[in-house]
């Protein structure tokens, strides 16, 4: 296997990156790193080889670390760096995407982000689709190479995709444990030539030989935020015993290859065509694994090996819900168990007007709603009423002509005008679908299905011509919220 791998054009990165959120960790109390002593660390992986540091805005220092070890370069171009923006939940402007990207490329000191990657706390809120469509403003001006997103669900990287926005990438958890991004993800990436950049393959140490073979530990006896978060993967997967299980099957298929476990556990990951790279974390000048890591790319796997390892696989319980969701819906996956460490509260997508007692109202803002003299909610006691809605915010039409990403879109803004009158998705009893063309039923109802699966309201889809060119399908909703 190839040590090098074109993420887009122009970009060619290492198949393993070496990932700098640990620098967070080793500031938690306080600390703050020096760069210049702390970025000369980064030339060894450099010279094996690891041109590619993955960083973000909440990674301590890690951004100013990594500009001052490339400023020190007579090389400048032989080093990637990619950052994340990962702005608090709520509305967009132009001007606070601008600020970010520039505060990035001050604290780099660079003019210009190799790969600058998103994240969205709260998708209801259709605010994330305005802060893409800035960055993509921001990188016609130049002053962002490409874009990527982190922890986005199959879902809504379909509905970016398919809106316009050229995402290369998307930074996910997957790992033996954790299989999600090998499912509909895999799909949505090869339909929109997205690849995954894989985190959390060793589950932080977990997928190691530290752990074979020990006692369960306590969380009180964990001693990282990485730690602390991949046990709670751990319990969610099926507890201590599948997951000792999985280790001794990483065990004997690393003897039988004379590497390490980790070097399996990674390795493993790089077989999703849709992967990329792994990001393995690095705690620079405290624990270095580069001569490990280039192992990885050397292995290869057989079938007996895959066989053995799904195997394994099968006695873990699936992590709930899509990539991403530890961050946005219980059980929240963090090292925290809650959002506690990350965000205080998540405003409401829509702002509800009191008409009289008993009944309020959303609008989300389109040039319709004004028009026609109609609200996209209205809560009339215990009962929310959705109007037939399309896949538009604002002035703009969302999803392009993928059925499904407009589907998507359009379950959003159900959600967020329902979330908006104190309730949830889980209130609705009744949606009626409308489809512009009958032959594109099926993914209209497939996206239906996989958004309210567990739910199951009563449920009508019609064929039925709709206003507005473009627009593909049309759902209203009724909820009814519990007497709690």
């Amino acid at each position: 296997m190839q040590a090098k791998t074109t993420l887009a054009p122009g970009l060619e990165i290492s198949r393993i990156v070496t990932g700098l959120w640990q620098i967070a960790d080793m500031e938690r109390n306080g600390k703050t790193l020096d760069p210049h002593q702390t970025a000369p660390y980064m030339q060894a992986y450099l010279e094996q080889g690891f041109s590619t540091f993955d960083m973000a805005d909440h990674y301590g220092s890690s951004e100013i670390i990594a500009g001052t070890f490339k400023q020190g370069l007579s090389d400048k171009n032989s080093v990637q760096l990619f950052t994340k923006w990962v702005p608090k939940p709520g509305k967009m402007s132009r001007e606070k995407v601008r600020k970010a990207v520039q505060t990035a490329l001050d604290r780099m000191q660079e003019t210009t982000i190799d790969l600058l990657q998103f994240h969205a706390w709260y998708y209801p809120d259709p605010s994330w689709l305005d802060g893409l469509f800035y960055l993509k403003e921001l990188k016609e001006e130049g002053l962002i190479r490409h874009i990527g997103v982190t922890n986005f669900d199959a879902a809504h990287l379909q509905i970016a995709c398919a809106s316009g926005i050229p995402i290369v990438s998307n930074q996910v958890c997957h790992s033996l444990i954790d299989t999600r991004a090998s499912m509909h993800m895999a799909d949505v990436c090869q339909q929109y030539n997205v690849k995954l950049l894989a985190f959390g393959t060793l589950a932080g140490g977990f997928l190691t030989e530290r752990w074979l073979g020990q006692p369960e530990p306590t969380y009180e006896a964990l001693t990282t935020w990485s730690q602390m978060k991949y046990k709670r993967f751990i319990d969610a997967s099926g507890g201590w015993g599948p997951y000792q299980n999985l280790l001794q099957t990483i065990k004997e298929i690393a003897e039988k290859h004379s590497v390490s476990m980790a070097n399996i556990s990674s390795r493993y990951i790089l077989e999703n065509p849709a992967v990329a790279a792994v990001i393995i974390g690095a705690r620079l000048g405290e624990s270095e694994h580069i001569t490990d890591n280039k192992r990885t790319v050397e292995i290869v796997l057989d079938e007996a090996d895959i066989k053995a390892i799904k195997k394994a696989q099968d006695q873990l319980q699936r992590i709930p819900g899509g990539c991403g969701d530890e961050y946005r819906k219980p059980p929240f996956l963090t090292a925290s168990g809650d959002l506690s460490d990350h965000l205080e509260t998540i405003p409401s997508a829509f702002t509800p007007l009191n008409i009289r007692k008993n009944r309020e109202q959303v609008f989300s803002g389109t040039p319709w709603e004004s028009f026609a003299g109609y609200s996209r909610a209205v809560k009339d006691g215990n009962r929310i009423h959705v109007s037939g809605t399309t896949a538009t915010h604002g002035s703009k039409m969302i999803g392009g002509i993928d059925p499904a990403a407009q589907t998507h879109f359009v379950i959003d803004k159900i959600e967020g005008a329902i979330t908006s009158l104190g309730g949830t998705l889980a209130d609705v009893v009744r949606t009626r679908v409308f489809v512009n063309d009958i032959t594109q039923w099926e993914p209209v109802a497939r996206a239906h299905g996989l958004r309210f699966q567990g739910i199951n309201p009563a449920n009508t889809l019609v064929e039925a011509k709709l206003v507005g060119k473009g627009y593909l399908v049309e759902i209203e909703a009724e909820a009814v919220l519990s007497e709690s």
